[in-house]
C-alpha cells in the first residue's frame, strides 16, 4: 500500500498518512510525496482547502523514522540530511500555504508530526490527542520548526514543552500555540464530510468545543521561568502536584546536552521560519557527529533499555562550546528551498 494516500472529496483534498503499524512516523519518500501533492493542490482550482490525517486509530504521526537515523549515523549515508531537507521544506509549505491546511491531530501527534500540523492554518485537537516534541529523550532537540513554535509559546510553558519531552493534551496544546480547535473525535468523520463542501472556518466555527482543563495553568509551570536547569529543578521539588514531578522527572532523565542546544535554538528563534528553520538544519546535520543523539536513539528504539548514558564533556569543548559547534555553517549544504520552485522567496530569504 501507498505509504501517502490522496483523495479528492468535494472541493476538500484529503492527505492520509498511512504507515498505521509504525504509527505514521515519515520517511523521505513520504515528505516528497507530500510536498509534491501540495505543491499540485495550490495550484488546483477545484481543491479549495485541504486537510490532512493519520492511519489507523494511534494517532497522526509518532514523528520521523528515528530508527533509519541511527543506521545513517553508522553507516555515513546522507539520508538524514536529505531526509531533513526534504522534510523542512514541506513544513515551509504548510506554513505558508495559500488555502484552508486542516491539521487532525487526535492521538499521537509527536517531533515530525507537529510539523506536519502546527504548522498549519487550521489545527484540529480532540479528547485522545497527545502531543509533544520529546527530542531532547533522544539526544536530539525540538526541530521541524519546534524551536521557532515553542518560542513563540507562553515563555516557561514553552520552555517546558522543549526541556522535558512532555506529551499535552488537548487544551494545553492549544495553550501552546501548537492547534486551535477542539472537536470531539466522534465528530471528526462530520466535519471531514462538510469541509467537502464548506469553508474550514465556518466548519470548525460549528464544531468547536471547550476541551477538559489541561495543566498548563497550574502555578508551578511557572518553575521553568527559572534561569537555569538546576535552578528550574530545585523550584519544581518544592511542588507536590502530580504533573510537576512528571516534569521533574522527565527533566532529569533528558540529555543535558540537548536542553543547552534547545535552550539556544529557542534563544534564537524569530519570526521568520525559514530562517529558523535553517538554523535547525545546521544543528540536525551536526548533531549526527555528537555522541548523545546515537545513544539516546540506542536507549530508546534499538536496545529498548531506557538507561542512555550521556556524555556529560567532549574533550577539549567546553558545554558552550560543545553548544556553538552545532550553529557553524555547513558550507555548500545548507539548508535551501529548491523544491518549493519559489527561487525570488529563496532569494529573499536568504
Amino acid at each position: 500500500m501507498p505509504e501517502i494516500l490522496t483523495e479528492r472529496r468535494g472541493h476538500l483534498g484529503l492527505i492520509t498518512l498511512n504507515r498505521p503499524k509504525a504509527l505514521n512516523a515519515l520517511n523521505a519518500d513520504m515528505c516528497r510525496d507530500f510536498l509534491d501533492v501540495l505543491l499540485e493542490w495550490r495550484d488546483d482550482p477545484d481543491i479549495a482547502q485541504v486537510a490532512v490525517m493519520g492511519a489507523g486509530e494511534r494517532g497522526l504521526c509518532a514523528g520521523g523514522d528515528i530508527v533509519a537515523i541511527y543506521r545513517d549515523i553508522l553507516d555515513r549515508s546522507g539520508a538524514s540530511a536529505d531526509f531533513w531537507r526534504i522534510e523542512y521544506q514541506l513544513n515551509v509549505l504548510i506554513d505558508e500555504y495559500p488555502k484552508p491546511y486542516i491539521a487532525l491531530m487526535d492521538g499521537i501527534v509527536l517531533g515530525g508530526g507537529i510539523g506536519i500540523s502546527a504548522h498549519g492554518s487550521h489545527r484540529i485537537v480532540t479528547e485522545t490527542s497527545r502531543c509533544g516534541m520529546p527530542e531532547v529523550g533522544i539526544g536530539f532537540f525540538p526541530d521541524v520548526g519546534g524551536t521557532h513554535l515553542l518560542a513563540r509559546a507562553p515563555h516557561a510553558a514553552g520552555r517546558l514543552a522543549a526541556l522535558t519531552g512532555m506529551k499535552f493534551g488537548a487544551a494545553d496544546t492549544i495553550a501552546l500555540g501548537l492547534a486551535d480547535s477542539y472537536v470531539p473525535e466522534a465528530r471528526i468523520p462530520d466535519v471531514l464530510a462538510d469541509l467537502e463542501v464548506q469553508p474550514a472556518a465556518s466548519v470548525l466555527a460549528s464544531y468547536a468545543e471547550t476541551p477538559e482543563p489541561g495543566f498548563l495553568h497550574e502555578e508551578w509551570v511557572q518553575a521553568f521561568g527559572e534561569a537555569s536547569t538546576p535552578a528550574v529543578m530545585r523550584a519544581l521539588e518544592l511542588h507536590e502536584y502530580p504533573q510537576a514531578q512528571e516534569a521533574l522527572k522527565a527533566l532529569g532523565a533528558a540529555c543535558p546536552s540537548s536542553v543547552r542546544l534547545a535552550e539556544e535554538l529557542i534563544h534564537l528563534a524569530g519570526a521568520d521560519l525559514r530562517k529558523d528553520l535553517q538554523r535547525e538544519y545546521r544543528a540536525a546535520v551536526h548533531r549526527l557527529d555528537d555522541p548523545d543523539f546515537a545513544e539516546g536513539i540506542r536507549a530508546a528504539v534499538i536496545d529498548k533499555d531506557r538507561t542512555a548514558q550521556w556524555t556529560e564533556a567532549v574533550p577539549g569543548l567546553s558545554p558552550g562550546q560543545r553548544t556553538q559547534r552545532h550553529l557553524e555553517p555547513l558550507f555548500g549544504a545548507e539548508l535551501t528551498f529548491a523544491l518549493l520552485g519559489e527561487d525570488l522567496a529563496e532569494k529573499s530569504h536568504s
